[in-house]
Order: C-alpha cells, then structure tokens, then sequence
C-alpha cells in the first residue's frame, strides 16, 4: 500500500497503537499529523478517538484549519475516511456527555449514554463482542462479522438507520458501525482486535468507495 494517509493527531486518540495497526494491515505510507495542507494531500484518512466526546471535539476544533481540510478532503473530495471509537461518534450532529457538544454533523445523529435495562449488563460496555452487519450497500465488502474489542459508555444513535452498517448487543443492540458513500466509522477498536481487526483494516485500505 503506498497511498499516503493522515492518522490525525488532535490529542484524543491512541496513536501509537492505530499506527502499529495500519502498518500491521499493510500501509506503508501514514502519516501522524494535525497539519492541514498534509491533510488535503492525504489519500485516506483516519481519525482516532478516545476519551470524552467534548475533550474530543474540543481537541479537534482547536487547531486551526483542521476541520475545514477535513471537510474539504472528505466531503468534497471524496477520499476514504475511517474513524475509531470516538472518533466515530464525532460524525455525529451533537454529542450528550457532560452537556450538549456540536460534532462535525457529517452523519445526522446523537450520541447518548447506553442505558442500563438491566442490572447485569455494565457500563462502560467493554471487551469482546460480536460485529453483526447490516445489509448497508456502502459499508458491503468492508464491514464482516465476527469479534472485536469494544470500550465505550457512550453509543452513536444515526437520525436515519440507512446510515447503521454494522451492530453488536450488550443488553439490547448497540451501533457498532456507521457508513455513508466514503465515511465510515466504527464503535469497536481495530487495534485492539487481533486477527478481526487486521483484515477489517486491510480491507479499508483497499476500500474504493467511488
């Protein structure tokens, strides 16, 4: 894989292991980065996330310019685009933690708390679990089932259940992957997920959506 991606570094996401995976998956060419003219000359893009959705957006709104080249890469320009775990629920209208937050509203959405409707199930919903696809035509070839590592309190809850490409269940189903034409975002950890998570990232490196 010699196509350049940009594996964007806001302060919010596990970059060393998202780097080890990608190179792992086959990428030659990544680049960590929150220099938006490295971002307009990326050929993919991967935006990473861990922690709160406000600390996240806050991070990523923060460096100047950072956003509109996104923007400009992603919606305009149509390059694949990947994002891990909060940075998943970034593409939402508006996060619910710790107040309301603005996302990027690239995918029209909430991201709420998961609710417990049951005792035994426990929040953060963390460890392994099942990845069940849906019959999504952009996310078809690049999400599979199988098993990957999930950590997360909070679930991205898509307006419209076209743009849902994969779910899991930790007491009632969760979202697991979100797709819509080159935007794909995923609940689960690639990184963390061994085997699963590999192919699912090789794949995304071949992933053509045009």
């Amino acid at each position: 894989m010699s196509e350049a991606i940009a594996l964007i570094d806001y302060g919010a996401g596990n970059l060393h292991s998202v780097l080890n995976a990608l190179q792992a998956a086959g990428a030659r060419q990544v680049t960590v980065t929150a220099d938006p003219e490295l971002v307009r000359g990326a050929r993919r893009i991967v935006l990473p996330g861990v922690g709160s959705f406000r600390a996240c957006a806050q991070g990523l709104k923060g460096i100047p310019g950072l956003v509109e080249a996104l923007e400009e890469r992603v919606l305009q320009h149509g390059v694949p685009f990947l994002g891990i775990c909060v940075g998943m629920q970034l593409l939402a209208t508006r996060g619910l933690e710790h107040g309301s937050t603005p996302g990027l509203g690239w995918i029209a959405g909430e991201v709420h708390r998961i609710e417990r409707t049951d005792p035994a199930i426990k929040v953060p919903h963390m460890g392994w679990n099942d990845v069940e696809p849906t019959a999504h035509p952009d996310g078809a070839g690049l999400i599979e089932g199988g098993e990957a590592y999930f950590l997360h309190s909070y679930v991205f809850q898509p307006e419209n259940g076209h743009d849902i490409a994969a779910m899991t269940d930790h007491g009632g189903g969760l979202v697991a992957a979100v797709a819509r034409d080159n935007i794909m975002g995923v609940q689960f950890h690639p990184e963390k997920s061994q085997r699963y998570g590999l192919a699912f990232l090789s794949r995304f490196l071949e992933w053509d959506p045009a």
